[in-house]
């Protein structure tokens, strides 16, 4: 009996290393398949809230080629004046490309904004193109990059088509032995766009810190836009008033990525 066993263990064990080795020699997929849900106390959109600062669920789904090319999607409820009176959701329909060049990575592509149960006449699906360039400056991560609306007519405040164009910068710095990076963002919008409304431009900020735990991050940040009382009023449409989703509020985001 015990001589059958060792023999069976022998055969099991040969039987995994062969296993092993034939998973080490299988080529690796140039598929990868990345992902997140988050938990937000409010939706901002360069600023300014989406959701009526009212509580949103988001999750969004990448596919990578090892080439650098991709596509995602991300969907987001939405409330008051963000969701133009539609399903209360908004979907990105996202393509790029990636490649890191150096000490540098550029990410380029297209995105398109749907909003579901907005109809003729007044759908505001729009879209965008986009392109950032990131990197290390010191012991902080650094992003530039910008989203340009061209002339269409779904995003226009006035006349018959609008535009857009949004500027903005990200930095992370990690505080090192712990789980916190400090984070900050600045972004500059112009244009003639149901975004930037009768102000015609917008400068929006955010300060904040994220704390990670394997895959799980709690950002809390404090963003909000430079919109003024006055301006403000264009974005009343919900329960809030439009100086409520325009001005400065902390904003808390739990996200599980996977």
């Amino acid at each position: 009996m015990y001589k059958s066993l060792a023999v069976a263990i022998a055969l099991a064990t040969t039987a995994l290393a062969s296993t092993a080795a034939y998973a080490d020699d299988a080529p690796a997929s140039p598929i990868t398949v990345t992902g997140s849900v988050d938990l937000t106390t409010q939706y901002r959109l360069r600023g300014i809230s989406q959701t009526d600062n009212d509580a949103a669920i988001q999750g969004g789904i990448t596919i990578t080629h090892s080439s650098g090319l991709y596509v995602s999607t991300w969907a987001s409820n939405l409330a008051g004046a963000g969701d133009f009176g539609g399903a209360h959701m908004e979907l990105d329909l996202i393509g790029g490309y990636s490649k890191a060049v150096g000490p540098v990575t550029l990410d380029g592509g297209f995105i398109y904004y749907a909003y579901p149960g907005v109809n003729k006449p007044y759908n505001v699906d729009y879209y965008e193109i986009y392109g950032s360039v990131s990197g290390k400056v010191g012991p902080a991560n650094a992003k530039l990059g910008a989203y340009w609306a061209p002339s269409q007519s779904h995003i226009a405040w006035s006349g018959s088509k609008g535009h857009n164009i949004w500027i903005y910068t990200d930095w992370g710095l990690p505080i090192s032995g712990t789980p916190f990076t400090l984070k900050a963002h600045a972004g500059y919008s112009d244009g003639n766009s149901s975004y930037t409304r009768s102000a015609g431009h917008i400068f929006d900020y955010g300060v904040g810190v994220d704390a990670t735990y394997k895959n799980l991050t709690l950002n809390v940040s404090y963003v909000g836009t430079d919109v003024g009382r006055t301006d403000s009023l264009d974005w009343d449409g919900g329960s809030e008033t439009g100086r409520a989703i325009t001005k400065g509020n902390v904003v808390a985001t739990l996200t599980a990525a996977f």
